[in-house]
Protein backbone atom coordinates (compact mmCIF):
# COMPACT_ATOMS: atom_id res chain seq x y z
CA UNK A 1 0.00 0.00 0.00
CA UNK A 2 3.04 2.19 0.48
CA UNK A 3 4.44 1.83 -2.59
CA UNK A 4 1.19 2.77 -4.11
CA UNK A 5 0.56 5.83 -2.29
CA UNK A 6 4.47 6.75 -3.52
CA UNK A 7 3.56 6.33 -6.94
CA UNK A 8 -0.15 8.01 -6.34
CA UNK A 9 2.55 11.21 -4.65
CA UNK A 10 5.01 10.69 -7.46
CA UNK A 11 2.85 11.18 -10.41
CA UNK A 12 0.94 14.16 -8.57
CA UNK A 13 4.44 16.16 -8.27
CA UNK A 14 4.94 15.28 -11.59
CA UNK A 15 2.19 17.43 -13.03
CA UNK A 16 2.76 19.72 -10.19
CA UNK A 17 6.17 20.19 -11.13
CA UNK A 18 5.52 20.79 -14.67
CA UNK A 19 2.72 23.23 -14.23
CA UNK A 20 4.72 25.26 -11.57
CA UNK A 21 7.87 25.74 -14.24
CA UNK A 22 5.09 26.49 -16.86
CA UNK A 23 4.17 29.25 -14.89
CA UNK A 24 8.04 30.05 -13.43
CA UNK A 25 10.19 29.50 -16.65
CA UNK A 26 8.91 32.69 -19.15
CA UNK A 27 8.95 35.03 -15.99
CA UNK A 28 12.17 34.44 -14.95
CA UNK A 29 13.50 34.16 -18.69
CA UNK A 30 11.82 37.99 -18.99
CA UNK A 31 13.39 39.08 -16.20
CA UNK A 32 17.25 37.70 -16.80
CA UNK A 33 16.84 38.51 -20.82
CA UNK A 34 17.59 42.42 -21.07
CA UNK A 35 21.10 43.52 -20.13
CA UNK A 36 22.08 45.93 -17.35
CA UNK A 37 22.26 48.63 -19.95
CA UNK A 38 18.90 47.97 -21.64
CA UNK A 39 17.13 47.93 -18.49
CA UNK A 40 18.98 51.12 -17.23
CA UNK A 41 17.44 52.68 -20.57
CA UNK A 42 13.77 51.90 -19.69
CA UNK A 43 14.68 54.06 -16.41
CA UNK A 44 16.08 56.90 -18.39
CA UNK A 45 13.47 56.51 -20.68
CA UNK A 46 10.48 59.13 -19.70
CA UNK A 47 7.56 57.91 -21.06
CA UNK A 48 8.29 54.38 -19.74
CA UNK A 49 8.67 55.83 -16.28
CA UNK A 50 5.23 57.54 -16.73
CA UNK A 51 3.28 54.40 -17.92
CA UNK A 52 4.66 52.70 -15.24
CA UNK A 53 3.68 55.19 -12.62
CA UNK A 54 0.01 54.97 -13.91
CA UNK A 55 -0.27 51.69 -13.78
CA UNK A 56 0.92 51.63 -10.26
CA UNK A 57 -1.35 54.63 -9.41
CA UNK A 58 -4.48 54.01 -10.99
CA UNK A 59 -4.74 50.49 -10.14
CA UNK A 60 -4.46 51.59 -6.72
CA UNK A 61 -7.40 53.64 -7.09
CA UNK A 62 -9.11 50.92 -8.72
CA UNK A 63 -8.36 48.76 -6.14
CA UNK A 64 -9.53 51.40 -2.95
CA UNK A 65 -12.75 52.56 -4.95
CA UNK A 66 -13.54 48.50 -5.67
CA UNK A 67 -13.25 48.04 -1.82
CA UNK A 68 -15.34 50.80 -0.87
CA UNK A 69 -18.05 49.63 -3.19
CA UNK A 70 -17.35 46.23 -3.04
CA UNK A 71 -17.45 45.56 0.88
CA UNK A 72 -21.09 46.37 1.26
CA UNK A 73 -22.24 44.56 -1.97
CA UNK A 74 -20.24 41.55 -1.07
CA UNK A 75 -22.04 41.63 2.41
CA UNK A 76 -25.16 41.74 1.27
CA UNK A 77 -24.28 38.98 -0.73
CA UNK A 78 -22.99 36.77 2.06
CA UNK A 79 -26.14 37.15 4.26
CA UNK A 80 -28.23 36.21 0.88
CA UNK A 81 -30.23 39.60 1.44
CA UNK A 82 -30.95 39.52 -2.64
CA UNK A 83 -33.54 36.92 -1.81
CA UNK A 84 -34.61 35.09 -5.48
CA UNK A 85 -32.32 37.21 -6.80
CA UNK A 86 -29.30 36.05 -4.87
CA UNK A 87 -28.13 33.98 -8.10
CA UNK A 88 -28.48 36.69 -10.43
CA UNK A 89 -26.62 38.69 -8.46
CA UNK A 90 -23.75 36.13 -8.24
CA UNK A 91 -23.50 35.28 -11.79
CA UNK A 92 -23.54 39.73 -12.99
CA UNK A 93 -20.44 40.23 -10.61
CA UNK A 94 -18.43 36.91 -11.81
CA UNK A 95 -19.63 37.87 -15.62
CA UNK A 96 -16.56 40.27 -16.22
CA UNK A 97 -14.81 37.04 -15.57
CA UNK A 98 -16.05 35.33 -18.50
CA UNK A 99 -16.24 38.51 -21.07
CA UNK A 100 -13.39 38.91 -23.18
CA UNK A 101 -11.52 42.22 -22.34
CA UNK A 102 -11.53 43.79 -25.37
CA UNK A 103 -15.38 43.08 -25.33
CA UNK A 104 -15.33 44.92 -22.26
CA UNK A 105 -13.82 47.55 -23.41
CA UNK A 106 -16.03 48.43 -26.02
CA UNK A 107 -18.86 47.63 -24.10
CA UNK A 108 -17.46 50.37 -21.74
CA UNK A 109 -17.05 52.50 -24.70
CA UNK A 110 -20.70 52.69 -25.46
CA UNK A 111 -21.51 53.71 -21.99
CA UNK A 112 -18.73 56.13 -21.36
CA UNK A 113 -17.55 57.14 -24.92
CA UNK A 114 -18.17 60.69 -26.29
CA UNK A 115 -21.41 59.14 -27.22
CA UNK A 116 -22.33 56.76 -24.94
CA UNK A 117 -25.15 56.98 -22.11
CA UNK A 118 -22.92 58.53 -19.48
CA UNK A 119 -20.48 59.86 -21.64
CA UNK A 120 -22.49 62.10 -23.46
CA UNK A 121 -23.76 63.50 -20.96
CA UNK A 122 -20.29 64.79 -19.33
CA UNK A 123 -19.73 65.86 -22.67
CA UNK A 124 -22.47 67.99 -23.65
CA UNK A 125 -22.90 69.33 -19.94
CA UNK A 126 -19.60 69.91 -18.87
CA UNK A 127 -17.04 69.73 -22.00
CA UNK A 128 -15.40 66.95 -20.75
CA UNK A 129 -14.23 63.90 -22.43
CA UNK A 130 -13.87 60.72 -19.48
CA UNK A 131 -12.51 58.51 -22.76
CA UNK A 132 -8.52 58.85 -22.65
CA UNK A 133 -8.71 60.39 -18.82
CA UNK A 134 -7.02 58.37 -15.81
CA UNK A 135 -10.96 58.22 -14.54
CA UNK A 136 -11.65 56.39 -18.06
CA UNK A 137 -8.05 53.72 -16.91
CA UNK A 138 -9.78 53.13 -13.47
CA UNK A 139 -13.02 52.34 -14.74
CA UNK A 140 -11.75 50.07 -17.16
CA UNK A 141 -9.58 48.55 -14.61
CA UNK A 142 -12.17 48.30 -12.24
CA UNK A 143 -15.05 46.70 -14.30
CA UNK A 144 -12.75 43.23 -14.90
CA UNK A 145 -10.63 43.11 -11.35
CA UNK A 146 -14.19 43.69 -8.81
CA UNK A 147 -15.32 40.32 -9.18
CA UNK A 148 -11.94 39.20 -7.00
CA UNK A 149 -13.19 41.37 -4.12
CA UNK A 150 -16.63 40.82 -4.03
CA UNK A 151 -15.41 37.18 -4.07
CA UNK A 152 -12.86 37.28 -1.71
CA UNK A 153 -14.65 39.50 0.66
CA UNK A 154 -17.86 37.56 0.55
CA UNK A 155 -16.04 33.94 1.32
CA UNK A 156 -14.41 36.07 4.35
CA UNK A 157 -18.03 37.15 5.69
CA UNK A 158 -19.41 33.87 4.93
CA UNK A 159 -16.99 31.78 7.19
CA UNK A 160 -17.90 34.23 10.51
CA UNK A 161 -19.96 32.35 12.96
CA UNK A 162 -23.44 33.92 13.13
CA UNK A 163 -24.12 33.35 16.55
CA UNK A 164 -21.56 35.92 17.44
CA UNK A 165 -24.07 38.51 15.84
CA UNK A 166 -26.63 36.84 17.45
CA UNK A 167 -24.58 37.07 21.22
CA UNK A 168 -23.62 40.64 19.83
CA UNK A 169 -27.47 42.16 18.92
CA UNK A 170 -28.63 40.26 22.09
CA UNK A 171 -26.04 42.86 23.99
CA UNK A 172 -27.85 45.43 22.40
CA UNK A 173 -25.17 46.23 20.06
CA UNK A 174 -26.11 47.82 16.27
CA UNK A 175 -25.33 45.78 13.04
CA UNK A 176 -23.61 49.00 12.24
CA UNK A 177 -21.57 48.01 15.32
CA UNK A 178 -21.18 44.31 14.90
CA UNK A 179 -19.84 44.56 11.25
CA UNK A 180 -17.04 46.90 11.76
CA UNK A 181 -15.99 45.01 14.96
CA UNK A 182 -16.65 41.49 14.22
CA UNK A 183 -16.88 41.17 10.64
CA UNK A 184 -14.43 43.04 9.39
CA UNK A 185 -11.63 42.10 11.98
CA UNK A 186 -12.80 38.16 11.48
CA UNK A 187 -12.94 38.74 7.74
CA UNK A 188 -9.84 40.82 7.28
CA UNK A 189 -7.47 38.59 5.92
CA UNK A 190 -9.87 37.50 3.04
CA UNK A 191 -10.31 41.44 2.24
CA UNK A 192 -6.98 42.48 2.16
CA UNK A 193 -6.25 39.34 -0.01
CA UNK A 194 -9.09 40.41 -2.37
CA UNK A 195 -7.69 43.98 -2.46
CA UNK A 196 -3.98 42.60 -3.59
CA UNK A 197 -5.71 40.39 -6.08
CA UNK A 198 -7.75 43.26 -7.39
CA UNK A 199 -4.87 45.20 -7.52
CA UNK A 200 -2.73 42.53 -9.57
CA UNK A 201 -5.47 42.06 -11.54
CA UNK A 202 -6.17 46.26 -12.57
CA UNK A 203 -2.04 46.80 -13.18
CA UNK A 204 -2.03 43.81 -15.76
CA UNK A 205 -5.06 44.69 -17.60
CA UNK A 206 -5.00 45.71 -21.27
CA UNK A 207 -7.84 45.27 -23.36
CA UNK A 208 -10.01 47.70 -21.54
CA UNK A 209 -7.87 50.00 -21.04
CA UNK A 210 -6.67 50.06 -24.35
CA UNK A 211 -9.95 50.56 -26.12
CA UNK A 212 -11.00 52.89 -23.65
CA UNK A 213 -7.96 54.89 -22.85
CA UNK A 214 -5.10 54.47 -25.21
CA UNK A 215 -3.29 57.79 -23.27
CA UNK A 216 -2.51 58.21 -21.07
CA UNK A 217 -0.44 55.06 -21.63
CA UNK A 218 -0.67 52.40 -18.67
CA UNK A 219 2.98 50.16 -18.92
CA UNK A 220 1.00 47.41 -20.31
CA UNK A 221 0.04 49.44 -23.09
CA UNK A 222 3.43 51.54 -23.39
CA UNK A 223 4.56 47.68 -24.23
CA UNK A 224 2.17 47.05 -26.69
CA UNK A 225 3.00 50.10 -28.41
CA UNK A 226 6.81 50.00 -28.63
CA UNK A 227 6.10 45.80 -29.51
CA UNK A 228 3.83 47.78 -32.64
CA UNK A 229 6.64 49.91 -33.78
CA UNK A 230 9.17 46.58 -33.66
CA UNK A 231 11.07 48.11 -31.06
CA UNK A 232 10.92 44.73 -29.45
CA UNK A 233 14.02 45.62 -27.06
CA UNK A 234 12.04 48.42 -25.66
CA UNK A 235 9.19 46.39 -24.97
CA UNK A 236 11.19 44.07 -23.25
CA UNK A 237 12.83 46.33 -21.17
CA UNK A 238 9.51 47.89 -19.57
CA UNK A 239 8.25 44.32 -19.37
CA UNK A 240 11.11 43.60 -17.23
CA UNK A 241 11.31 46.49 -14.90
CA UNK A 242 6.96 46.15 -14.66
CA UNK A 243 7.16 42.72 -13.57
CA UNK A 244 9.87 43.25 -10.93
CA UNK A 245 8.18 45.67 -9.43
CA UNK A 246 4.97 43.87 -9.40
CA UNK A 247 6.49 40.87 -8.17
CA UNK A 248 8.24 42.93 -5.65
CA UNK A 249 4.75 44.90 -4.23
CA UNK A 250 3.19 41.41 -4.55
CA UNK A 251 5.83 39.11 -2.78
CA UNK A 252 5.74 42.10 -0.33
CA UNK A 253 2.11 42.33 0.35
CA UNK A 254 1.41 38.52 0.54
CA UNK A 255 4.58 38.56 3.48
CA UNK A 256 2.30 40.89 5.57
CA UNK A 257 -0.84 39.40 4.99
CA UNK A 258 0.53 35.55 5.79
CA UNK A 259 2.12 37.18 8.92
CA UNK A 260 -1.31 37.83 10.39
Amino acid sequence: MENKNRVFYGAFFFFAIVLIAFVLVPLLRLITLPSPHLLLSAFKDKSAIASIKNSLFYSFITALISLIFGIPLAFLMAKERFGKMEKAVETIVDLPLAVPHTVAGIALLFVFGRKGVIGSLFYKGFGFKITGTGIAIVIAMMFVSLPYLVDSAKDGFKSVDYELEKASSILGASLFYTFFKIYIPLSSRQIETGFLLTWARAISEFGAVVILAYYPMTAPVKIYDAFTQYNLAVSTAIASVLLIICLSIFLFLRAVINRK
